[in-house]
Parts: C-alpha cells; sequence; structure tokens
C-alpha cells in the first residue's frame, strides 16, 4: 500500500493518527485504500469532510507535512483557525438549544445511567475474559449490558437524538463497542430481522472491536505519531479479535464480525479485501453501524459531527462499499428521525425539517419562517448543526 510503505523517516513528515487529524493539516504523501484505489492526493489540504472520507475508508492514520503545514497557515492565517457548530456564535429563538433539550429528558436521564451501567458490566466482563481466561458467556453479557435499555422505548425516533449527545466518555473502545451493538439492534430492527437475529446483530457490534482490547493502551491511546510497527500492530485489531474468538462458545457471525467489520463491499476494506457476498451479512450491518458512530464521534477541533454532513458523506463516497439493501435502509430511517427538528443553515438561516427528499437524503426541505429552502435545489446550502 503505497500510503503505508515503509520509508526512512522524513524530519518534515509525521504520521498522525486519524482522531487527531485538523482542518488545515496537508498530507505529505497520497493516501490509498487497502486495495491502492487513491482516495485523498497528496499535497491536499485536509477539511472536515476529509478527515470523515478517510473514517469512511478505515484509514487509520496519515503522514503530515508539518512544514507546508505550517507554511499554508501563514499564508492563509483564518484557513488555521477551528471552526466547529459549538462554538459558532448562533442567533437562536429564545429557550432551550437542541442539546439543552435533549439531554434535560428524562428520557436521555434513564439512557444514560443504563449506559453507564452497561460499560461497567461490559468491561468487567472483558476483564474477566483477558485476564482470567474465563470462557464468553454471550446469554449472560447481552442480559448485563443491552437488556438494560428499553430499545421499544428508545429506537428509531429517541434513539439517535440521544447518541448525538452521548459524547464525553473518555474509555472510547468500551463507549464505541457499545454505540456500534446499539445502532446494530436498530438497524436490524428496521431490516425486520427476527427478533433472534436481532439479538445476534447486537451482539456481533457489541463484540467488533473485542481485538482492540489486546492492544496496549501505549498504542491506542497515543496522543502523537504511531511507529510503523505501532500502525501495524493497530490495524491488527481484526484479526486479534478473531483469534481471540475462535476458540470461544459463541456463534461464527460473532467472530466474522470481529474479522471482518472493516471490510467493504467493494474491495477496499481489510484485512482480506473481501468483496459482496464474500462478507458476512452480519458484519456488513456491524461495518456501517461503525463508521457511523466514529463519523458522528466528537473531534479535538470540534464536537460532534452533524448526522445530515455524515449522510452527505455517505451518498458522495460511501454507497459503493456497503450493502445497497442495509446502507440505504439506515440512511433513510436516520434521517427520517430528524424531521420537524431545528436546524442552523450555512447561510445562518435558522428553520425546522419539515420534509425529506428520498433522491437526496441529506437535502432535505427547511422551512425558515415563511420561507421554504429545499436544499435539493440549493446547492451551496447544507444543514450546519442542530439548534
Amino acid at each position: 500500500m503505497k500510503s503505508y510503505s515503509l520509508k526512512p523517516a522524513n524530519p518534515r513528515m509525521k504520521r498522525v493518527p486519524l482522531a487527531s487529524l485538523v482542518p488545515g493539516m496537508v498530507t505529505s504523501e497520497d493516501v490509498y485504500t487497502p486495495n491502492n484505489q487513491l482516495i485523498v492526493p497528496k499535497q491536499t489540504t485536509l477539511t472536515d469532510k476529509l478527515i470523515a472520507k478517510l473514517e469512511l475508508y478505515s484509514i487509520l492514520n496519515v503522514r503530515i507535512d508539518e512544514i507546508e503545514t505550517e507554511e499554508r497557515r501563514k499564508k492563509n492565517p483564518a484557513a488555521s483557525k477551528i471552526s466547529r457548530a459549538s462554538e459558532v456564535e448562533v442567533q437562536e429563538p429564545e429557550g432551550q438549544s437542541y442539546s439543552e433539550i435533549i439531554k434535560s429528558s428524562p428520557e436521555f436521564v434513564e439512557f444514560q445511567a443504563n449506559f453507564d451501567e452497561a460499560i461497567d458490566g461490559f468491561k468487567s466482563s472483558m476483564n474477566a475474559i483477558l485476564e482470567q481466561g474465563e470462557p464468553i458467556d454471550v446469554n449472560e453479557i447481552f442480559h448485563n449490558t443491552i437488556d438494560t435499555f428499553d430499545m421499544e422505548k428508545n429506537s428509531s425516533f429517541g434513539f439517535f437524538h440521544i447518541l448525538q449527545n452521548m459524547r464525553q466518555y473518555d474509555d472510547l473502545t468500551y463507549a464505541h463497542s457499545l454505540n456500534v451493538a446499539l445502532i446494530s439492534n436498530v438497524l436490524a430492527g428496521w431490516l425486520h430481522f427476527s427478533p433472534e437475529e436481532q439479538k445476534l446483530t447486537t451482539l456481533c457490534g457489541l463484540f467488533h472491536d473485542i481485538g482492540k482490547l489486546t492492544i496496549p493502551d501505549s498504542i491506542t491511546k497515543k496522543p502523537d505519531k504511531l511507529t510503523d510497527e505501532e500502525y501495524k500492530i493497530m490495524k491488527n485489531h481484526t484479526v486479534a479479535g478473531f483469534q481471540l474468538l475462535q476458540d470461544q462458545d459463541v456463534d461464527d457471525h460473532i467472530k466474522n464480525a470481529a474479522l471482518m467489520h472493516h471490510e467493504k463491499c467493494d474491495g477496499t476494506g481489510y484485512p482480506l479485501g473481501l468483496q459482496g457476498n464474500q462478507i458476512d451479512k452480519f458484519a456488513k450491518i456491524v461495518a456501517i453501524a461503525d463508521v457511523y458512530d466514529a463519523m458522528t464521534a466528537a473531534r479535538v477541533y470540534r464536537g460532534p459531527m452533524c448526522p445530515f454532513t455524515v449522510v452527505e458523506i455517505f451518498e458522495k463516497e460511501g454507497l459503493q462499499c456497503y450493502e445497497p439493501e442495509y446502507i440505504l435502509c439506515f440512511l433513510e430511517n436516520v434521517v427520517m428521525t430528524f424531521v420537524n427538528n431545528r436546524v442552523k443553515l450555512t447561510n445562518g438561516l435558522i428553520g425546522d425539517i419539515v420534509y425529506i427528499n428520498k433522491q437526496h437524503l441529506s437535502k432535505p426541505m427547511v422551512q425558515c419562517g415563511s420561507q421554504f429552502v429545499d436544499l435539493a435545489q440549493e446547492k451551496d446550502v447544507s444543514i450546519e448543526s442542530f439548534v
């Protein structure tokens, strides 16, 4: 792979983990997918959407040209200013913001308490498995984690509003695994899976990143650049997870999800470069939940990315990467959960989402007072944030 070949150290280059990338950084090499598809050329100035695109293609880190990045910042100081929705001065109507309304609701308070309890239970179970060699009892773990949630109550319309505001956890592997399990659960329900298959899908999401728990914290939580050897260890988490589960009495689909959740239907994924029907169907669902949760997560330079921005990236870049039936079902249902929400547009207008355009899911109709803004027609305007 051209972007990650072993090369002598270059003092102007720095390998930066995906989570530490910031808009304004300049790539020092072409960035390729595992099967050598170019996705970001050399000497490209990264934007928020380009960083999310790297997330979509499961790129773990990128070589950055520190000298060029600094030079471009000097030439254009405005470009180096970090912009995020939570820091923008918004002229909002009087009253609570979208986030404040969600966080003060009884549903959110109950969900957060259950989430904290579920993380503690999952962490205890994983420690017993990894440190004491105890066998995996999936039914017990499911009962101690997912069963703490009333998914009938919080799935669909309520769940994604709550999830958008559940981003304060430092223990990212456990919190992310639980998020992916819950998103997978909801998607399986939207796909009308049987109760048994829905439970299995949820377990696949819960255990998909178990391989990361075998990687030292010195690598997974390293704030600075990873060495080539550390990057290789990190990327191997899919194989490590499969090996950890291989001799356990768990369903083969759970093992496959740990191995295949970074595979893409067009063959651009890893570790095996599988395509289409070669990928376990449960792993395909987990892959969607995994990247959605990662792309909507907070970054060092911004709060959680607006779901409509993520949907736009999926529409432009990701439809070929995922099972069409699954990804279209997911995107259509996700955007429907945000109908009637108040949003701020990139042109400064504030209004309510009143209609979803099925041909352009990321471009709904927004009513701003007496004015209706059809984002499918206004090509230069998009949703910036919820308010």
